[in-house]
């Protein structure tokens, strides 16, 4: 096997495990016919801290899981494979920086849903992407947008039995750790401009 390909199935390891994880919660919720929604963020109710560990893992019915599983597998699997090093930390430093901003800023009423998480992932591989010169995340994280349906709309209140809070309070986590870790990550892209600005600062020195 090539280094590409160990790196990218070491890279779908976590990602798979997480998204695995939240089929398994639905189908035990389901299995006992039960529901978790209590266990999501309740902002402001010290009841409600248990849901920026939980609320992720939660999802109010099948669609809800089916739209926030791909998403998160992709952008997850993008955050893994171009920073392999930071990984670990950028992903849970979105997963719990947006709990607690969520916690303190939402509206009152149970949050659930990965969808924050997505967000956090998306604006902070945009924003890296940028800041480090790597197109390939900035299309990732476009691509994303687009498939997931309006992620901008998203972070309006039209829809207020959405958690549009916790779509901006993932994105302004991952907008955070973009700046805060502007300095790590992936190398800049070359493109083929540079190639040929250097090609001609070597033939200026001549």
């Amino acid at each position: 096997m090539s280094e590409e390909k160990k790196r990218f199935v070491f890279s779908l390891i976590f990602p798979g495990f997480f998204v695995l994880l939240l089929w398994a919660v639905k189908f035990y919720e389901t299995g006992i016919e039960t529901s978790f929604v209590e266990g999501g963020v309740y902002p402001r109710k010290w009841s409600g801290l248990q849901g920026i560990l939980f609320s992720p893992m939660i999802h109010g019915d099948w669609k809800h899981l089916i739209n926030n599983s791909m998403p998160v597998l992709l952008l997850s699997l993008a955050l893994f494979y171009f920073y392999r090093d930071i990984a670990y930390k950028i992903w849970f430093l979105i997963y719990f920086i947006g709990g607690i901003l969520l916690w303190g800023m939402g509206r009152q009423a149970y949050h659930i849903g990965a969808s924050g998480l997505i967000y956090g992932l998306a604006a902070f591989l945009f924003l890296s992407g940028i800041i480090r010169r790597v197109r390939s995340l900035t299309a990732i994280s476009l691509l994303v947008v687009f498939w997931y349906g309006s992620m901008v709309w998203g972070l309006l209140p039209f829809d207020f039995e959405v958690s549009f809070e916790a779509h901006i309070t993932g994105a302004v986590s991952g907008v955070i750790l973009a700046v805060v870790f502007r300095d790590q990550g992936p190398e800049p892209e070359r493109s083929a401009l540079d190639d040929e600005e250097d090609q001609s600062e070597d033939e200026g020195d001549h």
